[in-house]
């Protein structure tokens, strides 16, 4: 039986959501878009594979999916229409392409860059809280901008891979990494000066960049130091961060396939 295969973007909220992947007795975006699709497509048999799982509250700007199918969608616009039409608010579906059975989202190489929102210094509006990160402390930004910029090249990421394991591979290559006034989000209830940590690279490890923010984070409030965070990038380093930034101030910002 002919199948057939079609990758869609899509852009959504994550602060109501427990992730991407199905879980009993849950909420997740998954779960979501398969009601969605179950019910447009009037119960045909069908499949969707994301790209890669985020965390509970982790946003997206750009992330994928792909959809297996035994009959063809013949106007994909039409489809996407009626698609947007009765996912939840929350979510929204940005544009659909047929691939060819080659094409395995999972597997595919890809580059993903990861967006960290965040301020400090002062108590925020609370409409705020779903796609920025609150520190309450003073945080030494220029500190943390020298210190995100030693996360770039080939380094020894275990000491920022949650419960890492004896056979992990953790030599990893970060293709940017650097820390910025944000000036891609505003709000008239944010605060005056808010930031970025973007960081793009082919592969993360569980809550790696939430780790690395983390690790900046108390670089900022002077509890690491530059040396703290070289070190702990060497092979023979037996340091483990452990301050995991909250993940509502996480977004996937874009992927490309290669």
């Amino acid at each position: 039986m002919k199948k057939y295969f079609y990758v869609f973007t899509i852009q959504y909220l994550g602060y109501r959501f427990h992730g991407w992947q199905k879980q009993p007795n849950v909420k997740t975006l998954h779960l979501m878009v398969d009601r969605t699709l179950n019910f447009i497509l009037e119960g045909k048999r069908f499949k969707s594979l994301s790209s890669g799982r985020t965390d509970a509250m982790v946003s997206a700007e750009n992330a994928a999916f792909e959809l297996f199918l035994f009959e063809p969608i013949e106007d994909k616009n039409a489809f996407l229409e009626l698609f947007n039409h009765n996912l939840p608010q929350d979510i929204r579906a940005t544009s659909i392409r047929e691939v060819d059975a080659a094409f395995n989202i999972i597997n595919h190489s890809k580059i993903k860059e990861y967006l960290y929102l965040f301020t400090y210094g002062e108590k925020c509006h609370p409409f705020c809280a779903p796609i920025m990160t609150t520190i309450l402390d003073d945080l030494d930004i220029d500190t943390m901008k020298l210190g995100a910029k030693l996360f770039e090249g080939e380094h020894y990421f275990k000491s920022y891979c949650y419960k890492p394991t004896e056979n992990g591979i953790y030599d990893r290559e970060i293709l940017l990494c650097e820390l910025v006034k944000n000036t891609i989000y505003s709000a008239n209830y944010f605060p005056k000066n808010t930031y970025l940590l973007r960081v793009k690279g082919k592969g993360f490890m569980r809550n790696q960049i939430r780790l690395m923010m983390g690790t900046l984070i108390d670089l900022g409030k002077g509890k690491l130091s530059i040396e703290d965070i070289k070190n702990s990038l060497l092979p023979s380093s037996n340091t483990r961060m452990e301050y995991i930034a909250p993940a509502s101030g996480l977004i996937l910002n874009n992927i490309q396939f290669e």
